[in-house]
């Protein structure tokens, strides 16, 4: 569940004259006027207070009682208030939906391959706070091509008017291409949250946000580039990964090959030095072609491992949760020559649903408990000379 607002005090930029009128008739009537300031308001220190009180003439004073406060004062108060600048009011008075909700809401409706979502500092519109939360997705299922922007007011969905809202324009407006994201060609669903005090809604029917205010605006931008930049990290890594994938298959294909010409290679040694271990391997027949093909494979294999893992955790796989389980035949017929890789996923904290488990048939995770053949012969020859 979303944390609980809390109550805070009004932040000067906030207040109209009829909310100081209501604000003064609440206290006493000996309230002093630096008392008023700093107690009633947020981002007051007295030492603010006292030159704020200075600049509004030699009628008031720091000991003014605010029963001495008439129309024209007030009136002259609310104009400095507006006039001058505060601190960011707190964010505390907010609920927003959390980057956590917002991240399970996005994976239970679309199903994305990828998701990065992220949460702006609270900031001011008109002295009232807000807070922008954004979430970008690749790849879901019933994701059309381009951009599927959904938006949110006070986690309430906005239906209507999308095209002059303020997200829209702000979501057209991002590079995507800088971060590796095809605004046409990829399926790319856009979310954006803004908690407020005062939405700024336009239109009678609240159906859309107007992007005249440039305060909301950046922090839409912010947000929503974040995520981009989170997006292009896993992006670029997925892109490694796929090359290095692709050179070890390439390099499969040249297995043959290679041992074949080191075999070669050996037979045209003719005094040999370094290589005289493998040249007397060869000819007393423990090191063969089919020997090097083999323990080529095995080294290509060791880096394809790492390679998954690594792919792993992209996706935010636990390996420490994760085993091997070779399966029995249930037949003569049915062998499985491959080990899977077992996956648990945890539920997580607060979780309703099961934890799940995904079972994944990986090429490149073959384990073979044989001997290395060398070893094997090794091994043999031993066992013959002590016989």
């Amino acid at each position: 569940m979303p944390p609980e607002p809390e109550e805070v005090k009004h932040h000067p930029a906030s207040l109209n004259q009829l909310l100081l009128k209501q604000l003064v008739s609440n206290l006493p009537g000996k309230t002093p006027l630096v008392r008023f300031l700093t107690r009633e308001l947020s981002n007051i220190d007295k030492p603010l207070a006292e030159r704020l009180i200075k600049e509004l003439g030699e009628t008031f004073s720091l000991t003014m009682p605010i029963s001495e406060l008439g129309l024209n004062e007030i009136r002259m108060l609310d104009k400095l208030l507006k006039e001058a600048r505060f601190g960011k009011p707190n964010g505390e008075c907010l609920s927003p939906a959390g980057e956590y909700n917002l991240r399970l809401g996005i994976m239970k409706e679309l199903r994305p391959d990828l998701v990065a979502t992220h949460a702006e500092s609270a900031d001011a519109f008109e002295g009232h706070p807000f807070i922008v939360e954004a979430g970008v997705s690749l790849g879901g299922d019933n994701v059309r091509n381009g951009l599927s922007i959904y938006r949110f007011a006070n986690r309430i969905p906005l239906l209507f008017e999308q095209g002059n809202d303020i997200v829209t324009r702000t979501a057209q407006d991002i590079p995507w291409g800088q971060y590796k994201i095809s605004a046409n060609t990829d399926r790319i669903g856009v979310f954006c949250s803004i908690v407020s005090t005062k939405i700024p809604f336009k239109g009678t029917g609240k159906e859309y946000i107007g992007d005249d205010s440039p305060t909301i605006k950046q922090s839409v931008r912010k947000a929503i580039q974040s995520c981009c930049v989170q997006l292009k990290t896993k992006l670029a890594r997925r892109a490694e990964l796929k090359s290095r994938q692709d050179r070890s298959r390439n390099l499969k294909r040249y297995i043959p090959d290679v041992a074949n010409a080191i075999m070669k290679f050996f037979e045209s040694v003719k005094t040999p030095t370094v290589s005289a271990e493998y040249v007397r391997q060869m000819q007393t027949g423990v090191l063969t072609k089919e020997v090097l093909e083999k323990k080529l494979s095995q080294h290509v294999e060791t880096s394809d491992r790492q390679n998954v893992v690594e792919l792993g955790s992209i996706f935010g796989y636990v390996h420490e949760q994760a085993e091997f389980v070779h399966l029995a035949p249930r037949a003569e017929t049915d062998m499985y020559s491959k080990p899977i890789l077992l996956q648990v996923m945890p539920a997580g904290e607060g979780a309703t649903q099961p934890p799940q488990v995904g079972i994944q048939f990986l090429e490149s995770l073959r384990v073979i408990p044989e001997e290395p053949e060398i070893e094997r012969v090794a091994a043999e020859d031993e066992k013959g000379t002590s016989a």
